[in-house]
């Protein structure tokens, strides 16, 4: 089994899916192990000195003038976690709580926040044995960190809330029991050190961004079944045409185009057929290769936040200082998940036009819908329809989240981010993006054999086999949803990268 080591210096997005979608093991560096016990020293003295720490000995938000006696900072912690616990809606999926988790370990490993190592031991015992908590998806403003969001995980760690355990939804505490985990109780500035912070967007922002790296891949593997599909102009694809307008992710989607078509004889030059291609197919490059630009800029950036400490007061053991910061705020990812989104949604809006061009006879010089037998058969006339819907749903969520704020805590806390809704509608136009995606597989492969097929490139000819695996060209109308959810699982299981990556020899390029 893979085995990730906890830093809080060089997590990656590859581990978190690693370690919330295939659980791989997690275990606390020793470095680490260390660190934490050496801050929480620090706020043991502070409450024994009675310093005026905030959420040590002092109340939260607009109680922060408010002092808190030493015996009374146990229940200060609990009660922090069981009024917070208020979110609604679905719960997220296991992947994105498990991230949650994981992120809160890797922020609290490096050793500002003040917290017991047996506390931290208890989150990875969780995610090592199978715990999960319910953790509903809604009521996070995305600033004073994901409070509700991560009440939730910590009700299931005191024993309360509830969770999954072997496939079953149960009582938090007759999971830890069931998975021999004893409850802890919460100390001094615990409840502060896990509920404070941006891990509830971060997890599902990362995840989307894990997943938006392949659809990139993906959109590229699909526009070249559609070059083929259309005979394709080639001339547009030249490096020197890119070299001169030298945007990296425009330069490698032509790139990657060019590895995939290689060995194809459907494809055209400039004036043997036509001299220009629509734009959907003659820009691409610069379509995709925007949007791959974005996606790797919020790498960048996220990158960065699965490795920081976001929660407050930061404890400094140099000085024995606790420090009452805002690095729980969530406008540093607010801003590029609300840009991830958009980056995902123009990859199905550029899709959805290539399967119209297809459908189309006006444009595509095939018969309507790409069957021979047009009125008795529909075709793939309501596949559009349906992608059409989705790339609809798709312009809806990309409306930045970020600009909105709403002040909460009497005022205190007078600007929040949104951040957790921007990942939120990121992840969910991800899955439209996906499902877009498999249906212009499905319908290049269709024109395909429509059109005649001469003979496919390297990269075409594999993602062309696997479709057609599973999906026969369609000769009489038939259920075509299970045919798209076929091709989505290829997606899904990246047999499609993994087998066309093969084909051509190596990684297509992001």
């Amino acid at each position: 089994m893979e085995k990730v080591i906890i830093t809080g210096q060089d997590l990656t997005i590859d581990q978190i899916a690693a370690v919330c979608r295939n659980h791989a093991f997690v275990e606390l560096s020793e470095e680490s192990r260390n660190k934490i016990l050496e801050s929480r020293k620090v706020v043991d003295e502070l409450v024994a000195e009675k310093k005026t720490v905030y959420g040590i000995t002092t109340g939260f938000g607009k109680f922060s003038d408010v002092v808190i006696s030493q015996d009374e900072c146990t229940k200060l912690q609990r009660n922090l976690i069981i009024t917070h616990a208020v979110g609604g809606g679905d719960p997220f999926p296991e992947d994105v709580a498990r991230g949650i988790m994981l992120l809160r370990v890797n922020n609290l490993s490096k050793g500002f926040s003040g917290i017991r190592l047996e506390t931290v031991q208890t989150m990875i015992d969780m995610l090592n044995k199978g715990v999960t908590p319910f953790i509903p998806e809604k009521g996070s403003l995305g600033a004073s960190g994901d409070l509700a969001p991560l009440s939730h995980m910590v009700l299931v760690m005191i024993g309360m809330g509830k969770a999954w355990y072997e496939g079953e939804l149960m009582a938090g505490g007759e999971a830890m029991k069931k998975a021999g985990i004893t409850p802890i109780v919460l100390g001094a500035k615990e409840g502060l050190a896990l509920n404070n912070g941006t891990q509830a967007m971060t997890s599902v922002g990362a995840l989307a961004l894990y997943d938006a790296i392949k659809l990139a891949k993906i959109a590229d593997i699909a526009d070249a079944l559609c070059f083929e599909a259309q005979n394709g102009v080639t001339d547009a694809l030249q490096p020197r045409v890119h070299e001169i307008r030298p945007h990296h992710g425009q330069g490698i989607t032509a790139k990657n185009l060019l590895r995939l078509l290689d060995g194809s004889k459907n494809t055209t030059r400039q004036g043997e057929i036509r001299v220009q291609d629509a734009y959907s197919l003659r820009c691409t490059p610069q379509i995709h290769g925007a949007s791959k630009d974005a996606i790797n800029y919020v790498k960048e950036h996220v990158d960065i936040e699965i490795n920081s400490v976001t929660d407050n007061p930061l404890i400094f053991k140099e000085d024995r200082a606790g420090i009452s910061g805002g690095n729980f705020h969530g406008q540093p990812m607010a801003l590029p998940f609300d840009f991830l989104k958009i980056a995902e949604a123009e990859l199905a809006n550029v899709s959805e036009r290539r399967i119209e061009r297809l459908v189309n006879p006006a444009y595509s010089g095939l018969p309507a819908f790409l069957t021979n037998h047009g009125g008795v058969n529909s075709g793939f006339m309501i596949v559009q329809y349906s992608a059409a819907a989705m790339v609809s749903e798709n312009k809806v969520l990309a409306h930045p989240a970020s600009v909105d704020s709403i002040p909460s805590s009497a005022g205190q806390e007078d600007h929040v981010s949104m951040g957790t809704i921007a990942a939120r509608q990121a992840a969910e136009i991800g899955r439209n993006v996906r499902r877009v995606l498999a249906m212009e597989l499905m319908v290049a492969c269709q024109g395909i054999d429509m059109r005649g097929n001469k003979g496919l490139g390297k990269g075409t000819q594999a993602a062309y086999d696997l479709v057609r695996k599973g999906v026969p060209t369609l000769d009489e109308d038939r259920p075509l949803y299970e045919d798209i959810e076929y091709c989505e699982q290829l997606l899904k299981d990246d047999s499609l990268i993994n087998a066309v990556e093969a084909a051509i020899g190596g990684e297509l390029e992001m």
